[in-house]
């Protein structure tokens, strides 16, 4: 089966059965694996055409590109229109639906498909083995040939790399670094979104910059999680604390108490640690990047 007729086929089980009822083990599919975004493929929407509307106005009220919205809906793939009336299939954001050949990896789709592999993973849930994905910032195309369509964020071109610092009072050994690593406990590979800095339960645990607590509390395989959102578009995850000491909406500067070091959750490294996160704002929600440039004593 070629590509573009794979894409079709799968486009038009969407449209008539809609995507729960096409996705095998569809209850893992609509729950994300804990401390993921919900799987995009669990986040579509219809859309019923009225009068008026045009296959543009509707793809800027989702804020799509109008390819995004006929590589979802087979009935406008031949120069159809968007009949009054009609129920349109509508994703969270740009990108194709593709079937994962069986024994392929996360990597390889990635690599066919050249998008960053960590955010394929992040954007379907973090599902180990699925069967069907959703691939974004991939345009649909009739002659079957894949284009890239872009991932802007919501920061614009703020200076990123003004975030800098580091969470602990001294510098750590890191256990587990950010990427693709092998889970110590499991002997699976998975996707690590952020670094393991290992230290004693209790320490204290420091904000890197000033920003906003946007989040304190329980969070899945986070354990008890604090997260700070800091101005340029960018975010500090600190998980599986032991305690916390801050609150949502409160103020932090460079260098206060978050909490302390603890086990909570479902930590990926053996020894006790702080797992620390930096995430940028996009187009797809905040996206995980790689902390190493951010961490300066």
């Amino acid at each position: 089966m070629t590509l573009l007729f794979r894409q079709l086929f799968l486009c038009s089980l969407v449209s008539a059965l809609g995507l729960v009822s096409i996705l095998p083990y569809s209850n893992s599919a609509n729950a994300a694996v804990g401390g993921c975004p919900i799987p995009a493929l669990s986040r579509f929407q219809r859309h019923k055409v009225v009068r008026g509307e045009t296959l543009e106005s509707i793809a800027q009220r989702y804020n799509l590109i109008p390819t995004t919205i006929i590589g979802m809906n087979p009935a406008l793939q031949n120069g159809g229109i968007a009949a009054v009336g009609s129920v349109l299939q509508i994703p969270p954001y740009n990108g194709i639906v593709v079937e994962v050949p069986r024994g392929e990896t996360w990597r390889q789709v990635a690599a066919q498909y050249k998008v960053r592999a960590d955010i394929l993973f992040e954007v379907n849930g973090c599902q180990p083995d699925p069967r069907i994905v959703f691939v974004p910032g991939v345009n649909w195309s009739p002659n079957g040939v894949v284009t890239k369509s872009p991932l802007p964020t919501d920061a614009g071109t703020l200076n990123r790399t003004s975030l800098s610092g580091y969470p602990l009072a001294q510098v750590a050994t890191v256990g587990l670094a950010y990427g693709w690593q092998i889970n110590p406990a499991t002997g699976e590979v998975f996707f690590h979104s952020g670094v393991d800095l290992l230290a004693p339960v209790g320490t204290n645990v420091l904000a890197i910059a000033p920003g906003t607590v946007a989040f304190a509390s329980d969070q899945g395989s986070y354990g008890k999680l604090v997260i700070i959102n800091h101005s340029g578009g960018l975010q500090s995850r600190y998980a599986q604390l032991d305690s916390i000491k801050v609150t949502v909406g409160q103020q932090v500067k460079k260098g206060d108490l978050l909490g302390t070091v603890g086990t909570t959750g479902k930590p990926s490294s053996t020894q006790p640690h702080l797992h620390f996160e930096v995430r940028s704002s996009s187009s797809l929600g905040w996206v995980a990047e790689d902390p190493k440039g951010y961490l300066k004593k």
